[in-house]
Order: structure tokens, then C-alpha cells, then sequence
């Protein structure tokens, strides 16, 4: 009785807080999360440290909150965009340490291969976005959600907004399972909506030099050349197109997953006029004017949209926890549907039996130059799309534990 009394003191010490009955019910006293993101790559502006920033002030939030008395702990390691070394490592923290939760993980292939893995170890994972197949084919909706975005609902609010009967479309793809998907919801959607696809161009991921793909892609007289990739490679596939002269030509040039870091990385006067679909944006109103505001203090720039949504998702996962008074996947991820989804990052919230967390939407156009105000104010909104009309509906569903 002694020893449990001094393990249970051991815990609200580190934890810097008062006891709660929970902490007896969570596997090793701790619960346990390992981020592994893109510290160098092509994602790092957008998630790398950011995110691991992110999860800490989830983290201390919640235990200034529900979380009191718990032991958390945060692991983080770069997965370099290669899934075999992020595989491992996951695979070394769960055996090894004891992680209970993988965060992040803003690459396709990784996500893909972490999915079964948290299913065979009944544990879970916890991704702002990417493939939409973590919600359809491959999906584990006992072990996966997934937060802030996918390629579907990036792909849906800019395909649905400019496609009419007959519009062509030519799409320049990077070459892997993130860019594959892309390509197969965009041309879904514009086949949906009328429009046609009359050819894709797959580059290497990543690429410095998009010329050839571009050329071949303005040489298409397709009317809208999307670019069906992310971070640096888009930055220099919008720099190509510029030169080419083809954002001031008949063609239009736009991007399925362009944010206010990539907008930074070229200017306003490159990026002006773009249409974009985020999940947020800083500037959206005063509550994530005030997050937006704290994470800056910490990191020095404002959020992408992947490091608020990991914030707002570790956030919901830990009242989870506190709230199950465990940490077992099945019963936290229950739990993550019952409780409300309430913080300063997203809005009208809930996760859905696929495992997709379904949210207000929005879509925003690039400001000119005479129009922003200041550092980081580069979007005026256009719309906000209802999470059930912006998301994949789970009519559509190829989830096999939906279908079933």
C-alpha cells in the first residue's frame, strides 16, 4: 500500500499538478505519445519542429485542465520521408518505450505502412491529414484518425468551385502514394462535375526541376493545370510556371495543397490571386487569432494548418483519455467520438465512425500585395464549406468497416 501511494505521489510530481484517480488506470502510469515528423525534407516548414511545438502546448494545456495528475510524456524523431525508417522507429518506441500514440507522420507512404502497425500492436495513430485512403481503403477505424484535412476535401473545394461541363483539366503529379491520391480524387470530382482529365505528368518526389512536367502540361491546352503535390515541390512548380508565363495566360494554374508557408516562400506577388482550401488560417477569427498568437511566441512563425490541426487532435485525444480514465486505442478512440471537440483551432467538430474528424472548411484567395496589412496576412476568405459537404460522406465510403 506504501509503494502505491509513493508511485502515485512519483507521477503528480512530474506532472507538476495534484493526483486524479485516472493516472492508476493508464499502462505504465504514462501516457505515452511519439511524434515522428519531417525535420529537413520537403514537409518541415509545414510540420517538423512545428509540430513537435504543437504537441507540447496540447500537452500543457491539458494538464493545467482534465489532464491534472496525469504523466505525459512526448518522444519525437525526424522519419526523413522514407516509411522504413519510420516503421522502425515507431515499431522500437511502442516495444521498447511504451508510446501508446504516433502524431504527425505528414507522408503518405509512412502513413499508409503506420496504419497496420497500430492495429497488430493495438495502439493508435494521430494524423493531421494526408491519403484519404487512411479513411477509405486502408482504413483502421479502431486505431486511425485522421484531423484537420485529406487529398479529398483539398482536392473537393478547389475541383467543385472551378469545374463546369466540359472544362479540361492536366495534372502534374509527384510520384508517390500522396500524389497518387490526389490524382485519383481529382479526377473523381472533375469526372463528377463534367469536366475531363486529359492526362496527368508524374514527377519524381522530391524534384528541383519541373520544367519538363510543366511543358508538357502547358502544351496539353488543358484549361486548368493543377499542381497534385506539396511543400517545396509546389513552390517550385508555381516559381516554373511563372516563367513560363503561364499564370498570366489563358491556362490557370492551381494548387490542391498550397499554404501561408509556401505563400511566405514566394511572395505575394508570385502567389497572388491563387485560389486555396485550408482547414485554417491564423486570421480567421479571434481564437485562432489567440492560439495563433501563443504558438508564434513559441516558434517564431505562425501555424501551417498540420501544426494547429495536431495541436487541436492531441488536445481532444488527451480529455479522451482523461475522460475513458484509459489509454487503450479502441476505448480512447470511442471516447474521441463521444466527447466534444472544443479548442481555439477548428470548428462544428466531430470524428466519424471511418475515424475522419469532419470540420468547417474553407477556401481562400491569395491577397495582392496592396491589400495585406502585415507579415503573414496573405488570405481573404471566399467561403466556408460545413464539414459534411466539404469531406468525402461516408455514403461513398470504402472503408471495409463502414461497408460492412
Amino acid at each position: 500500500m506504501m509503494k502505491a501511494r509513493q508511485l502515485a505521489a512519483c507521477a503528480a510530481i512530474s506532472a507538476g499538478i495534484g493526483i486524479t484517480p485516472s493516472v492508476a488506470e493508464i499502462s505504465d502510469g504514462t501516457v505515452k505519445l511519439g511524434v515522428l515528423t519531417d525535420m529537413a525534407g520537403v514537409y518541415a516548414d509545414i510540420s517538423g519542429k512545428g509540430t513537435i511545438v504543437a504537441t507540447q502546448m496540447a500537452v500543457d494545456d491539458c494538464l493545467k485542465a482534465e489532464c491534472a495528475g496525469m504523466k505525459i510524456e512526448v518522444l519525437s524523431a525526424d522519419h526523413q520521408n522514407k516509411p522504413d525508417i519510420g516503421v522502425n522507429k515507431a515499431r522500437e518506441w511502442i516495444d521498447t518505450a511504451g508510446v501508446d500514440v504516433l502524431v504527425d507522420m505528414s507522408n503518405a507512404a509512412l502513413q499508409l505502412a503506420i496504419a497496420p502497425l497500430v492495429k497488430e500492436k493495438n495502439r493508435m495513430a494521430l494524423f493531421a491529414g494526408g491519403t484519404a485512403r487512411l479513411t477509405g481503403d486502408a482504413c483502421q477505424p479502431d486505431h486511425v484518425v485522421q484531423w484537420m484535412w485529406d487529398t479529398y476535401v483539398q482536392v473537393a473545394g478547389v475541383a467543385n468551385g472551378l469545374t463546369e461541363p466540359g472544362t479540361t483539366w492536366h495534372l502534374v503529379t509527384a510520384d508517390y502514394a500522396f500524389g497518387h491520391q490526389f490524382e485519383a480524387d481529382a479526377k473523381s470530382i472533375v469526372t463528377a462535375k463534367g469536366g475531363k482529365v486529359l492526362g496527368s505528368t508524374r514527377h519524381p518526389f522530391p524534384s528541383n526541376d519541373l520544367s519538363s512536367f510543366l511543358l508538357t502540361a502547358q502544351s496539353s491546352g488543358a484549361d486548368i493545370v493543377a499542381l497534385a503535390n506539396a511543400g517545396a515541390d509546389t513552390i517550385n512548380a508555381v516559381k516554373t510556371a511563372q516563367d513560363f508565363g503561364m499564370t498570366s495566360g489563358n491556362q490557370k494554374l492551381v494548387a490542391f495543397f498550397f499554404t501561408v508557408m509556401d505563400v511566405k516562400g514566394l511572395g505575394l506577388e508570385t502567389a497572388q490571386g491563387t485560389t486555396v482550401t485550408e482547414g485554417f488560417y491564423w486570421d480567421l477569427d479571434d481564437r485562432t487569432r489567440a492560439f495563433s498568437e501563443r504558438f508564434k511566441k513559441e516558434h517564431g512563425t505562425v501555424p501551417s494548418a498540420i501544426q494547429a490541426g495536431i495541436y487541436s487532435g492531441v488536445r481532444h485525444y488527451l480529455k479522451a483519455v482523461a475522460a475513458a480514465k484509459s489509454d487503450d486505442a479502441k476505448t480512447v478512440i470511442q471516447k474521441m467520438r463521444e466527447v466534444p471537440i472544443e479548442d481555439d483551432v477548428v470548428r462544428n467538430a466531430r470524428v466519424r465512425e471511418d475515424g475522419r474528424m469532419v470540420h468547417d472548411f474553407y477556401i481562400f484567395q491569395v491577397k495582392k500585395p496592396s491589400e495585406s496589412k502585415g507579415e503573414w496576412d496573405y488570405y481573404k476568405l471566399v467561403s466556408t464549406v460545413p464539414g459534411d459537404e466539404a469531406f468525402r460522406p461516408l455514403s461513398q465510403s470504402t472503408c471495409p468497416a463502414i461497408k460492412k
